[in-house]
């Protein structure tokens, strides 16, 4: 049977949904991985839909393969307030609105791409509470650290990371047959987590067991997919002096002032208090005009913004939340990119900078070194003294930017949106037939366990919101 594009999907396709509370249209770079997965999977006949929060339920017919399921969702009551956040309750009742998604779809595959609060269906389906859905594959995609979101948020180190690595070791490991990075940096809290089993390995065998845990080795079980940058839409082609000028008149930026750029989300986890240092310590070089135009927005604007004004008036313009076709013309239009976090999962911001041309400066730590290097970035460590030195020598220097520049073409062209997409497809393919092949060491059903998600989630949910009043006594 062809399709409406007169092409004859798989004989066998494989049917995946995939679940996740960071999704925004126009913003993010999980969000725009998953359109540009939607993109490919209807380029390749392949049916996936996207279950993510709304402000009501509906749903969005991408094509005749893709749609995405808004399911109605309060604002989140931790951490960035701005994001709805579907909770367990909304799949856990018989008859949920997640539950009718899941059910008429009938996937072989389920995808959370979350490591909070929708995690507990990976179990709940892995213990027959879901029996009517049969026993699709289920994959966690892990596009953050868990111990780096408790250690910018709550500020704690060493009993941030023994509480983190107990929770992945014993729960997010188990809970889901395969697991998926979008880089080595993300991956490596799986294999940290598992190093420290050392005199709870008690706690570890139930959890594994009390879970039905695949009976193969982990390293089997975690895969890495980086993320692509679409170079259709960022791209060194969209520089233009007329635009630049443009936007340093809307702006009330001199036309001969040095523009550095900074997009992303203004939150704690992105280390956002070394800009602000940063242009402190350019401030100090009146042989030039140095901007920072910072796109995004996030908890820590306004404390930003009233810092920046004492600090360094007029030095930093926030322009707050630009959608992607303004804010490529402000890539290829800038002079510089500034990439503040150090412990960055993938950073597809660096990536889209690199596409359009721009010298990018980052910490050299975490996944941004899957693609970036000396031979194409300008890797410091994250302090301002080192961060200046690297805008200077961008300045200062035309031969080596120049060089660094051309690598990082190079490196584009292995990263793009099309190549990961794909690259995602294949895995997810390679580790169906996987589990299709090993079925008894994923779906063994042991003698069935009294443990009760139901009160479990009840008991989450209260620490949730003990937490939360907590957060908000802090903050």
């Amino acid at each position: 049977m062809l399709n409406q594009a007169g092409i004859e999907p798989d004989n066998d396709p494989v049917r995946s949904v995939h679940i996740t509370n960071c999704y925004h249209k126009s913003s993010g770079g999980i969000s725009t991985s998953y359109n540009n997965l939607l993109a490919a999977a209807t380029k390749r006949c392949r049916y996936i839909s996207l279950i993510v929060p709304g402000e009501k339920e509906s749903v969005e017919e991408i094509s005749e393969f893709a749609k995405i399921y808004y399911v109605p969702a309060k604002n989140s009551p931790v951490f960035d307030k701005r994001y709805r956040v579907m909770m367990p309750w909304q799949y856990l009742k018989t008859d949920s609105i997640i539950r009718r998604i899941l059910l008429k779809e009938k996937p072989n595959v389920i995808e959370v791409t979350d490591k909070y609060s929708l995690t507990m269906l990976a179990p709940m389906i892995r213990t027959g509470s879901f029996r009517k859905l049969g026993r699709p594959m289920m994959v966690h995609f892990s596009c953050e650290r868990m111990d780096d979101n408790v250690r910018s948020y709550l500020g704690i180190g060493g009993i941030g990371k023994w509480f983190t690595d107990l929770v992945i070791r014993n729960y997010h490991l188990p809970a889901f047959d395969f697991h998926l990075a979008n880089s080595h940096y993300t991956a490596q809290e799986f294999f940290e987590s598992l190093a420290g089993v050392r005199g709870t390995k008690w706690l570890m065998n139930t959890c594994w067991n009390l879970l039905r845990s695949p009976r193969l080795p982990v390293e089997e079980r975690i895969y890495v997919c980086p993320r692509g940058v679409d170079t259709e839409r960022f791209s060194s082609v969209a520089r233009s002096e007329q635009v630049r000028q443009k936007f340093c008149s809307d702006l009330s930026v001199p036309s001969n002032a040095v523009l550095l750029l900074y997009a992303g989300r203004l939150s704690p986890e992105k280390n956002v208090g070394l800009l602000l240092e940063l242009m402190k310590e350019l401030y100090k070089d009146r042989s030039r005009d140095i901007r920072l135009l910072v796109a995004g927005d996030g908890p820590k604007t306004d404390r930003l913004k009233k810092l920046a004004n004492k600090h360094v008036p007029g030095k930093m313009v926030f322009l707050g939340h630009l959608d992607k076709e303004p804010l490529a013309a402000l890539y290829a239009n800038a002079d510089a990119f500034i990439h503040p976090n150090p412990r960055e999962p993938f950073g597809i911001a660096p990536l889209e900078a690199m596409a359009s041309g721009l010298p990018v400066v980052a910490p050299n730590s975490g996944g941004i070194l899957s693609y970036a290097s000396q031979e194409n970035a300008w890797l410091v460590e994250p302090t301002a003294q080192a961060f200046a030195g690297a805008v200077h020598e961008i300045l200062n220097d035309p031969s080596r930017r120049n060089e660094k520049l051309r690598n990082a073409e190079l490196v584009v062209q292995e990263n793009t949106s099309e190549i990961s997409a794909n690259q995602l497809l294949d895995t997810y393919d390679l580790i169906y037939q996987q589990f299709l092949k090993q079925k008894e060491l994923f779906t063994a059903t042991p003698e069935r366990s009294r443990f009760n998600f139901i009160e479990f989630a009840r008991l989450l949910v209260l620490a949730l919101l003990i937490f939360g009043m907590g957060l908000d006594n802090l903050l």
